[in-house]
């Protein structure tokens, strides 16, 4: 196929990083523009070192000039890894533009602009007013493996814990096998808290530490519900607590439910086996799932444990890659009609 111009926004970012590095071992997208407003004209080889075989020339280009460098008539792969708000300032110019000069485009954006069809959804966990509501129904929310295909023409990525619970979650809500409320705790390494440094992701306060935050009320948990419900047709309440890890990437999940009446581990195995039989990023182990595992790669290692009438399911991903940028590429891959595991099959380096 020919080669297609890939853009990211937000580029300099834990998020915008991966994207980069990504977009390097695709077989289709080429780098266009790494767009960063606090950066541009830097190279990236400075602020990522260790991408800088990768981009040896390139530079961080600028959010209000790179559009009037783009060619008339190009397909456009845009990926947006801007915070909440601005990626939909963002991307409904990319839009305008794109309009104007007949150009193909597929945006998939990381932020939580458009995980949400009703703009009152938006606003009452935000606390603010949706910044493009227009643009909503342009856009689908869901993980990869819920969803056959976006029904618009541009998708928007669930967040790292939306990613990690639903893929948990949705086999046993399908399958109607559990109680209407699960039991999920999180552990987050301190990249999903973002680049810019915070008191509770400073390394000397992270280091040799574990902690919850939000208990109950991680703004999170309505996106994750209605994950679940698009994907399963079934509404479940989720009761999460988070935690901080001490560790930089990873998120690891652990769902528990009431079983309506007994089954066994096997048995439950197998509901998750046949959801995700075609899905070449989850895969159903035997054992505990560990991070080291799946750390920097795209897949999700999923385990099971029942005892009495109660199930266990464990969810390891990578925050960064299976929970932002590498489930948006199996998007973007989606939207181009490419095959969805393009630039995204490298393994765990497991020994991190």
């Amino acid at each position: 196929m020919k080669r297609i111009d890939a853009v990211v926004l937000g580029a300099t970012g834990y998020v915008g990083g991966e994207f980069l590095r990504l977009i390097n071992a695709h077989p289709v997208f080429r780098l266009s523009a790494a767009v960063s407003g606090s950066r541009s004209g830097e190279h990236i080889g400075r602020i990522f070192p260790h991408l800088a075989a990768a981009y040896p020339q390139e530079v961080f280009a600028n959010p209000y000039s790179w559009l009037d460098e783009v060619d008339r008539g190009i397909n456009l792969a845009l990926f947006s890894a801007a915070p909440h708000g601005a990626s939909a300032e963002s991307i409904a110019a990319v839009l305008g533009l794109a309009e104007k000069r007949n150009l193909k485009v597929h945006i998939v954006d990381t932020s939580a602009d458009f995980r949400f069809a009703c703009v009152a959804d938006f606003e009452s966990i935000y606390g603010v007013p949706h910044p493009k509501p227009r643009l909503l129904d342009d856009f689908f929310c869901a993980v990869p493996e819920h969803q056959e295909a976006p029904a618009a023409r541009h998708a928007a990525h669930p967040g790292c814990f939306a990613t990690a619970i639903a893929l948990a979650s949705v086999p046993l809500a399908k399958a109607g096998v559990a109680a209407d409320t699960l039991y999920v705790t999180g552990t987050t390494g301190s990249t999903g808290s973002g680049k810019n440094p915070q008191e509770g992701t400073h390394h000397p306060e992270r280091h040799a530490n574990l902690y919850a935050y939000s208990p109950l009320l991680h703004r999170h948990v309505p996106e994750v519900e209605a994950l679940i419900e698009r994907a399963a047709s079934r509404k479940l309440k989720i009761n999460f607590v988070p935690q901080s890890g001490p560790f930089a990437r990873g998120i690891y999940v652990v769902v528990q439910a009431r079983l309506e009446s007994a089954a066994g581990a096997d048995e439950i195995r197998e509901l998750f086996e046949k959801q995700y039989a075609n899905s070449e990023f989850v895969r159903i182990i035997a054992d505990i799932p560990r991070l080291k595992d799946v750390v920097a790669s795209n897949y999700a290692h999923i385990g099971v444990s029942v005892r009495d009438n109660n199930v266990v399911v464990m969810c390891a991903i990578d925050n960064l890659v299976k929970g932002a940028a590498g489930g948006a590429m199996q998007w973007m891959n989606r939207l181009w009609s490419l095959p969805e595991n393009s630039g995204l099959q490298m393994t765990s380096p497991a020994w991190t």
